[in-house]
């Protein structure tokens, strides 16, 4: 296997785990995490995390592959996993 395939192979893997790792991100650093209870206070759970899910997608220019139902951060249930447009 070519670095290159490596490469690829590493990111299509960390791409169908992205949003959960951005969860882990928020949950894990105190300033934003603050700022994430302040937004569901104000705007409710499922609006702030589909936006930021949404916002994971548009960023990284990605399409669905399906839920995963075993995430790592305890802000989600649930999360969508993404492959490369």
């Amino acid at each position: 296997m070519t670095p290159k395939e490596i490469a690829s192979k590493a990111i299509a893997k960390f791409n169908e785990k992205i949003t959960d790792e951005i969860f882990l991100t928020i949950q894990n650093d105190k300033d934003l995490m603050s700022e994430y209870l302040r937004s569901v206070s104000d705007h409710g759970l499922d609006a702030v995390n589909q936006t930021i899910g949404k916002a994971v997608k548009a960023a990284y220019d990605l399409v669905d592959l399906g839920d995963c139902h075993d995430p790592k951060s305890r802000l989600i249930k649930s999360f969508m996993t993404y492959k490369p447009k």
